[in-house]
């Protein structure tokens, strides 16, 4: 950490097990400045830990790791949420990506939040990169959302009418004693509590660095698509969460070959077709935010029969009866295109 921070500064953040690091961004302006700037932090942070003899993992869950045998992070922070949730949260040895798309009020932020829910397990399934757990197969593709799963405040929230009633459901958390403040509601998607954005929070580390910024174009592509029928005073309907949670299950169990339901329309479909749908809807902005390249790039992964992460790491391991070749492997995805770096 004391070497991340003379590169990184504050962007560099340690994480309950000492075997985890949380980086961030600044404020991006837009996709191209996303890849550019993400692509010298990986190559960056690379280049730190090969020196102590390590090397980057990016994954929802590490094929082997048994979070009893990892060490903890010496910091008051953990500590403190250590004894507050005891087993569940040292059994946390989980890896997400967290993405922020900034939003013009916070009374837009929580319209929008209802209407995204819909589409947080398609942003699962294309982000699925957990399927081993303690050095076996799960049977699901992303096993990180059901270590997560016994958090509080975690999973879909439910729709909420005006930021009005979600302003009052925080206060109400905050004076009750429940919370110390709204970064404490650790749901799936949220209006951040101190920045002007809104959350996605429901995806698996994925594999590649290139995965990780379409994933961010599709999710800014949303929020673009949404705000603009909003102005126009058009809705995308707010489902229930209870119907959200059922494609939810099914996209942890399945990703891509899940089969989803449309509850708007009453129809089953296969998810890649689904988020195919998706990304048709969002087709019309995507030119405008510069963000083609990383959409067209979605397309061919659906497209693709190897799939996402967590179906390469199940296929390996179906061929070597080797978690090692597995590991090797995500390594080797995790820099897949990014360059090779020397701190200066």
């Amino acid at each position: 950490m004391e070497k991340g921070h003379a590169f990184f500064g504050e962007l560099i953040k340690p994480e309950m097990f000492q075997s985890t690091v949380e980086i961030n961004s600044a404020v991006l302006p837009d996709i191209p400045t996303a890849r550019q700037e993400m692509r010298d932090v990986r190559a960056t942070l690379a280049a730190l830990v090969e020196e102590e003899g390590l090397a980057l993992v990016s994954a929802g869950t590490h094929p082997t790791a048994i979070w009893q045998n990892e060490l903890r992070s010496p910091y008051e922070r953990y500590s403190q949420i250590e004894q507050e949730f005891q087993d569940v949260a040292r059994s946390l040895l989980i890896f997400g990506l967290h993405i922020h798309i900034g939003i013009e009020s916070h009374e837009l932020a929580v319209e929008l939040m209802n209407q995204l829910r819909t589409w947080l397990p398609h942003l699962l399934a294309i982000s699925s990169n957990s399927p081993c757990w303690a050095g076996r197969l799960t049977g699901l593709k992303s096993y990180r959302s059901v270590v997560w799963k016994p958090f509080p405040r975690s999973g879909v929230p439910e729709v909420f009418p005006s930021s009005c009633d979600f302003d009052a459901y925080v206060q109400e958390l905050v004076q009750t004693g429940c919370i110390d403040d709204g970064k404490r509601i650790w749901w799936d998607i949220r209006p951040h509590p101190f920045f002007s954005t809104i959350e996605f929070r429901i995806c698996d580390m994925p594999a590649t660095f290139e995965d990780a910024i379409a994933i961010a174009a599709l999710c800014q592509a949303l929020v673009a698509k949404l705000t603009w029928l909003y102005k126009r005073g058009l809705r995308t309907p707010a489902l229930s969460s209870h119907f959200i949670e059922e494609n939810k299950w099914r996209a942890m169990h399945d990703g891509l070959d899940a089969e989803v339901i449309d509850f708007v329309q009453g129809r089953r479909l296969v998810m890649r077709e689904s988020i195919c749908e998706l990304l048709d809807f969002v087709d019309e902005v995507i030119d405008d935010l510069g963000s083609r390249h990383e959409i067209d790039y979605l397309r061919r992964l659906l497209k693709d029969p190897r799939g996402t992460g967590a179906d390469r790491q199940i296929a390996l391991y179906e061929l070597t009866g080797s978690m090692e070749a597995v590991i090797q492997f995500l390594m080797q995805q995790t820099m897949q295109g990014i360059p090779v770096k020397v701190p200066a």
